[in-house]
């Protein structure tokens, strides 16, 4: 997804921190931890995500990697 997607503008800062709460909890299976992923600010009607102030569109891919990581190892077991 690209951060200039208009899908991107349907997230709120609510969906971000359950979004967020999930890559968080994704992430630890692989050792992943983003101790200071969190929301940031609204820029251009985009909530951005505390990742260097990152696009959200970021944080969709890196759980769309994390998901494809996830099936992928469990389809190996």
């Amino acid at each position: 997804m690209q951060p200039t997607d208009p899908r991107v503008r349907a997230y709120t800062d609510a969906h971000i921190r359950t979004l967020l709460a999930e890559l968080h909890e994704r992430g630890k299976k692989f050792g992943l931890v983003f101790p200071s992923a969190a929301t940031d600010r609204t820029l251009d009607g985009r909530v951005l995500v505390r990742f260097n102030t990152a696009p959200a569109s970021t944080l969709l891919n890196l759980l769309t990697l994390l998901l494809d990581a996830d099936r992928e190892c469990s389809c190996g077991s």
